[in-house]
């Protein structure tokens, strides 16, 4: 579920999306057969990416080898999509990740982290989405920002995607809405403000046998405006836009029950630049 599926009029807004299933909503499509070629392709592709793993271990863990490279060189050329330097925040209040280093890179994992917990399942709680409200915005953005969310969640808005008030799904039923940040970058940067684009993935719908919103897939990009302020960066608006996006694969849907127990099971990750 990316954040403009669910309300509107700020922040990256737009309509609920509702998609009936058809047939078996779980059943999954039939995965498309693949030529030998592609099967033969792929399998050498793992093998060679395993040797190279195998190397690069080894090669780590030689304490004695001689280490000629320039210091410069370990450096990215470009900004990479892997973590470049500032250490991951080591703090948190109500499981939100806090204590951002006041930099570009900390601006930027305060975005990724926001996004995970602005399009999440517990949004959809109103006590905590209090709390996170509370955590995530600045001071004097959070009562207008709190109305237009509890606005947005009504309960007649809940009761249109199988939950209750309270934002729980019926018994024997699971809703999903999960976020990962793909990749992220800063359009403006001050040491008072930033402006960071979050590139996600995500997962949004209710798991369950009889559910007509099954979990589907999502991708978008949110951009965060950001205010340094009581020392951690925090959110003083944000929109959002669909995209880009991959050309869907070819993987058979899981189960109802395999989707339910995979969100259960697997927890979530702290993001840093």
């Amino acid at each position: 579920m990316s954040l403009g599926d669910e309300h509107d009029g700020y922040g990256g807004t737009g309509q609920t999306r509702t998609r009936l299933p058809e047939g078996d909503p779980y059943g999954g499509a039939r995965r498309t057969a693949r030529s030998s070629s592609r099967s033969l392709v792929t399998v050498v592709g793992v093998v060679v990416l395993l040797i190279a793993a195998i190397a690069f271990a080894n090669r780590g863990g030689d304490d004695s080898a001689a280490d000629n490279t320039p210091a410069d060189a370990t450096k990215p050329e470009t900004t990479a999509t892997a973590p470049t330097g500032v250490a991951p925040v080591r703090t948190g209040t109500g499981g939100i990740p806090t204590g951002f280093a006041h930099d570009q890179q900390g601006a930027e994992s305060a975005a990724a982290n926001y996004a995970v917990v602005l399009v999440s399942a517990d949004i959809l709680k109103p006590p905590r989405r209090t709390e996170i409200v509370q955590q995530v915005f600045v001071a004097d953005k959070q009562a207008s920002l709190g109305a237009k969310l509890n606005q947005a969640y009504s309960k007649e808005f809940l009761s249109n995607i199988g939950l209750d008030a309270n934002g729980n799904p019926s018994p024997g039923h699971t809703y999903v809405s999960r976020t990962v940040p793909i990749g992220t970058k800063v359009t403006g940067y001050s040491a008072t403000t930033a402006t960071a684009e979050v590139w996600c993935t995500g997962l949004y719908g209710t798991a369950g046998e009889v559910s007509t919103n099954p979990v589907t897939s999502d991708w978008f990009t949110m951009t965060l405006q950001l205010r340094w302020a009581n020392g951690d960066w925090k959110v003083d608006s944000f929109s959002q836009k669909d995209g880009p996006a991959p050309v869907p694969g070819d993987e058979k849907a899981s189960t109802a029950d395999e989707m339910a127990k995979a969100v259960q099971e697997y927890g979530g990750f702290t993001y840093a630049r």
